[in-house]
């Protein structure tokens, strides 16, 4: 009886596990640049010691991330960037290290550093992007922001930075707590050279590409196979108890 009670318990453990991440997915359906992770769940037999394994769990992993592009969205603001297809804004995480998001709504502080729209320093040729006070400001398709400085004609622009735009290979990287992806291995590389090929759409955010539809649907999958689950622990505690029975009659 305790494999088939063992068996349901852990699926049971896993469903919930698996359905974290996709709740994740779904409350960042309107999150601008964020991507979709992955759940699945596998098998892993249980070894006490010497011999075959007697017994076998399920467990839930996160294989990775979508980093397919969302849909564009028009805003219109001077200061909002779309990255066309494969690419990343180097910003600055609360932990002090260099990170990398595809989030492009970005506003200026009250001291003139560029910021995202959650608050990160976005990171330049040398640092932190610091704008001075401007009558108007642009950024370009390759990331290069220009000014029009205060009090000055409009044919005086003033190239001041550009944006630190990269393109590492998405199977070294993962998605951070935080939600901005760094290199995975802490024994590699951990800084992104700047792409000069990387190239931005003013004007336009990109929006969440996780598919909401697709995640309710699998969301009440993981429901009904958790109650599945449930119901064989159910079972597998009456079994024992008929099986009880019998030994007190005996």
């Amino acid at each position: 009886m305790d494999k088939a009670l063992y068996i349901a318990m852990a699926g049971a453990k896993h469903n919930m596990l698996s359905q974290t991440a996709h709740a994740n997915n779904l409350a960042n359906v309107n999150t601008d640049g964020f991507k979709a992770d992955f759940a699945q769940a596998r098998s892993m037999p249980v070894y006490y010691g010497d011999g075959s394994p007697t017994r076998a769990y399920a467990l839930t992993e996160n294989p990775g991330t979508d980093f397919s592009q969302g849909a564009l969205v028009e805003t219109g603001r001077n200061l909002d960037v779309a990255i066309n297809n494969q690419g990343f804004i180097a910003v600055q995480g609360n932990d002090g290290t260099e990170a990398y998001s595809r989030a492009g709504s970005m506003n200026v502080d009250s001291v003139g550093i560029l910021r995202t729209s959650n608050g990160l320093p976005v990171l330049g040729n040398g640092g932190f992007i610091t704008i001075p006070p401007h009558e108007k400001v642009e950024i370009g398709l390759d990331g290069t922001i220009s000014i029009i400085p205060a009090g000055q004609a409009v044919d005086q622009v003033a190239v001041i930075d550009r944006i630190k735009l990269v393109n590492p290979d998405t199977d070294l990287l993962k998605k951070n707590e935080d939600g901005l992806h760094r290199f995975a291995d802490p024994n590699g590389p951990q800084i992104a050279e700047a792409d000069a090929n990387v190239r931005v759409t003013p004007g336009f955010v990109e929006a969440s590409n996780v598919n909401a539809v697709g995640e309710m649907i699998s969301m009440l999958e993981l429901s009904r196979q958790y109650e599945m689950q449930v119901k064989l622990m159910q079972s597998a505690k009456q079994n024992s108890e008929a099986s009880a029975k019998l030994l007190q009659m005996n």
